[in-house]
């Protein structure tokens, strides 16, 4: 038994190469998002290396704002039974899921950046404007210049 533990990691080793602790991967278990290659006859977890290809997508599948649960049903890929066909079809469908929130996050960044670029070129403007943004003057909104409303992110910092 202990000859098959030679390539994998126990769940203390594991944790620190994927910069998380034991409470988070016990959780995830218990979840049935991450479920361990192998335990010892003493209960330890053991996982392979490419499990921290999965829990890193669990992170990035997080990160794009999916719940847990959600991100279980996606990646529930090796549980499932069925055809190579079948396997390989509901690979592709994780996969094109993701590529979809990626997108949507790209276009939410995309108009992040869009907004800024709107309050940095107002910001110029404030250059030649004699106010300063005080709370006799609620902070330059509307502009005293212009009359109009900042832009969000630079009313945000006034």
């Amino acid at each position: 038994m202990v000859e098959a533990h030679l390539s994998l990691l126990k769940i203390g080793d594991f944790a620190k190469l994927a910069g998380t602790n034991l409470r988070t991967l016990r959780y995830y278990e218990e979840l049935g998002l991450l479920i361990p290659a192998s335990r010892s006859q003493g209960g330890f977890r053991y996982y392979r290396r490419t499990d921290l290809n999965r829990l890193g997508m669990i992170h990035d599948l997080q990160s794009l704002g999916l719940a847990l649960d959600r991100i279980r049903d996606l990646m529930a890929t090796r549980e499932q039974g069925g055809t190579r066909k079948e396997f390989l079809a509901k690979v592709l469908t994780a996969l094109n899921e993701q590529d979809r929130l990626l997108e949507l996050r790209v276009a939410e960044l995309a108009a992040q950046r869009n907004s800024i670029a709107s309050a940095v070129s107002k910001l110029n403007d404030c250059g030649s404007c004699k106010h300063a943004p005080t709370s006799d003057n609620n902070y330059c909104e509307p502009c005293q210049m212009t009359g109009e409303r900042l832009p969000a992110t630079l009313s945000a910092l006034f």
